[in-house]
C-alpha cells in the first residue's frame, strides 16, 4: 500500500521534535557539515527555525564554495583548501549544463560520470583538508556539540560524527550507488524499482527488467571512484578499518527530501522521515496552482521519472 506523505505542518513538527533532542532545557549545539549548492538552500529554513528556538548552529565549510556564506543565523567556520573558487564554479556550471543534454543512455552516463567524478574529487580534497586541519578539529572536539547535521552524499560529515562520537542527522535526497537502501536495510530490488537514466517506470516488461538489472551493475564502477578514497581517508583518520556503509549504518535520523507525488513510494524504517517540500513557502495553493498540481500527478503516472525531475 502506498504511503501517505505527511503535511507541511506535520513535517515541521517532526523536524522540531527530532532536533529538539539537542537540549530539553536550553538551546543545544548543532554542528553542520553540509553539501554545497542546492542541498544547502534546502536546509537553510530549518536552520533558521532552530536558531529561533535558541540552538547554537556552527557550519563548517571550505573557503572555496558556491553558496555557503556567513549569515546572522549561523556561525560559519571556514578553512583553506588547495583549489581556487574558479575551479569549483566552472565544474558546477558544466555539470548543470551537461545534465540537460540529450543522448543515449550510455552517452549520458559517461558524460555525467566525468563531471560527477570531478565534483567528488574536489569534495574529497575538501574533506581531507578539513580532517587534517588540527586547529579546526581541536575546536570541534572542545565545543561539545550535541549532534551533527549532514548530507551524506559526501561522506565527511559521517566521518566527523564518528570521530566526535555524536549522533548524526542526515538531511538528504540520496546516496550514490544505493547505499542509503543498504544502510537502512530497505528493499531496493532492481527487477522492480527503475534505475536512474533507464527511462523505465514501475510498470516494466521482462526485457526492461533485464535491462534494469544489468544497469544496476554500474554501481560497482560508481562506488569505486566515489567511496574508496573516502573509506581510505576514514580508516586513516579514525585509525581503524572502516567502510562508508559502516558509518552510514550509525545514522540516528534520516530526513529524506522525497515527495511521493513525484517519486515512487518506498518502504521506510522508523528513523526515516519524509520531508519533501519542507523548504517551500507556507502558502495556500491558488486555484491555478492546484490545477497544475493535479496535472503533474497525472503526468507522474505516464512519464519516466527523470523527466519529472527535470520539471521539478
Amino acid at each position: 500500500m502506498a504511503l501517505v506523505p505527511p503535511s507541511h505542518a506535520q513535517v515541521s513538527v517532526l523536524l522540531l521534535l527530532l532536533l529538539s533532542v539537542l537540549s530539553l532545557a536550553a538551546g543545544g549545539k548543532l554542528l553542520v557539515v553540509f553539501v554545497d549548492g542546492s542541498p544547502w538552500f534546502s536546509v537553510l529554513e530549518m536552520l533558521e527555525i532552530l536558531k529561533q528556538k535558541g540552538h547554537e548552529i556552527v557550519v563548517v565549510a571550505p573557503e572555496a564554495n558556491i553558496s555557503i556564506k556567513p549569515s546572522e543565523n549561523v556561525t560559519v567556520k571556514t578553512y583553506p583548501v588547495t583549489f581556487p573558487q574558479e575551479e569549483i564554479d566552472e565544474n558546477f556550471h558544466t555539470f548543470l549544463m551537461t545534465s540537460f543534454e540529450e543522448g543515449s543512455l550510455l552517452e549520458r552516463f559517461f558524460r555525467l560520470r566525468e563531471y560527477v567524478k570531478k565534483g567528488f574529487d574536489l569534495g574529497f580534497i575538501s574533506c581531507e583538508q578539513l580532517l587534517y586541519n588540527k586547529e579546526l578539529i581541536r575546536y570541534l572536539e572542545e565545543s561539545n556539540f550535541d549532534a551533527l547535521l549532514t548530507d551524506p552524499i559526501l561522506s565527511c560529515g559521517a566521518i566527523l560524527s564518528e570521530h566526535l562520537s555524536i549522533p548524526s542527522v542526515y538531511f538528504m535526497r540520496l546516496i550514490p550507488c544505493g547505499l542509503d537502501f543498504e544502510a537502512t536495510q530497505c528493499p531496493n530490488p532492481p527487477s522492480y524499482i527503475p534505475r536512474l537514466f533507464t527511462d523505465h517506470t514501475d510498470h516494466m516488461n521482462f526485457l526492461q527488467r533485464v535491462k534494469n538489472v544489468i544497469f544496476d551493475t554500474s554501481n560497482f564502477f560508481l562506488c569505486d571512484f566515489i567511496f574508496k578514497p573516502f573509506e581510505k581517508l576514514a580508516s586513516e583518520f579514525l585509525q581503524r578499518d572502516v567502510t562508508m556503509l559502516d558509518l552510514f549504518h550509525r545514522a540516528s535520523v534520516w530526513l529524506l527530501r522525497y515527495d511521493f507525488v513525484l517519486d515512487y513510494p518506498r518502504p521506510l524504517m522508523p528513523n526515516m522521515i519524509v520531508v519533501g517540500g519542507v523548504n517551500c513557502a507556507h502558502k495556500q495553493l491558488p486555484q491555478v496552482g492546484c490545477a497544475l498540481f493535479l496535472i503533474l500527478i497525472l503526468i507522474d503516472f505516464c512519464t519516466p521519472k527523470n523527466v519529472i525531475l527535470y520539471i521539478r
